[in-house]
């Protein structure tokens, strides 16, 4: 391979459907998302960094109308309607055990585990982060393979987790609704903070 492709820039199209033009969704086509797209998109999202390549995410692809019972008494009513239709309603949580993994995923440090299994406060932050940094990629990888978005707050974690996770290590982080969404579901696009005002040099 040419080690200059790593670093040319992908193309204004590309740049659109991911950041410039793609939009959080609130209403949905009524139109099934097949298990081969979320596959695809789960085998983008796992290539992307996370400390010591832990990856401590968890998902649940909520698509079932029994699943989508679970899940439901723990919306808010704001987020009901919204998730009761999305086709796919994703479930981000975070492994607190993801170290039990690391002798497959970070092989050359045989003694990785035990950097996190001497604090339980340590483990659950880099557990949260980086497993937020992997629901990020989620979202940028459901819209690389053609899929809508709508990642939210507004529900209730423990029961959730008390629906989903109970007797595992898993815990919840965020929700994020996939389908293909109904432009007609749009607010107009809020303003975002320009460079001076969000970041500095050094």
């Amino acid at each position: 391979m040419d080690v200059n492709m790593a670093h040319e820039t992908i193309d204004e199209r590309a740049l659109d459907q991911l950041f410039r033009e793609a939009r959080t969704h609130n209403k949905w086509q009524d139109r099934p998302v097949p298990e081969a797209k979320l596959r695809e998109m789960y085998d983008l999202l796992k290539m992307a960094p996370t400390s010591a390549n832990a990856s401590p995410a968890r998902f649940v692809f909520v698509r079932t109308p029994e699943g989508k019972a679970k899940l439901k008494p723990a919306l808010s009513a704001g987020n009901l309607e919204k998730t009761m239709t999305a086709p796919v309603t994703v479930i981000v949580a975070h492994d607190l055990h993801f170290y039990d993994k690391l002798p497959v995923l970070f092989p050359h440090a045989p003694d990785a585990k035990n950097w996190f299994t001497g604090s339980a406060s340590f483990a659950e932050q880099t557990a949260f982060r980086n497993g937020s940094l992997q629901g990020a990629y989620l979202i940028l990888a459901a819209r690389a393979v053609g899929l809508d978005a709508g990642p939210m707050s507004g529900f209730d974690a423990a029961k959730v987790d008390e629906a989903f996770f109970a007797g595992t290590n898993w815990k919840t982080n965020f929700l994020v609704n996939l389908g293909y969404g109904d432009p007609e579901g749009l607010f107009a696009r809020n303003p975002r903070l320009d460079f001076e005002e969000a970041a500095r040099f050094e």
